[in-house]
Parts: structure tokens; sequence; C-alpha cells
């Protein structure tokens, strides 16, 4: 659950860096991507965290 979450804010915030800079549709699409695909990863790792804590 966190791992999509994280990939969800990562799209928006990574679209808004992008429109903010006045970036292309290109530009949008792959900030958007890149920005999801890391938040997404911190979201694996703190999810993985999480876990090993309870065990």
């Amino acid at each position: 659950m966190i791992v999509l979450i994280g990939a969800i804010l990562g799209a928006v915030i990574g679209a808004l860096i992008a429109s903010r800079r006045k970036g292309r549709t290109a530009d949008i699409l792959q900030y958007a991507f890149v920005f999801a695909l890391m938040f997404a990863l911190g979201g694996l790792f703190a999810t993985l965290l999480i876990h090993r804590a309870w065990i």
C-alpha cells in the first residue's frame, strides 16, 4: 500500500515540477515517471523496514 501511495504521490509531484519549469508534454511525462519510480522504491524500502521491525 505504501508503494502505491508513493508512486501516485511521486507522479503528481514530478508532473507539477515539470509543468512549473514550463516543460513540454514529454518532459512532464518523464518527470512524472521518474519521480513515481523513485517514490515507489522508497515506499518499498519503507515497507520492508516496517515488516522487518514487527518480526
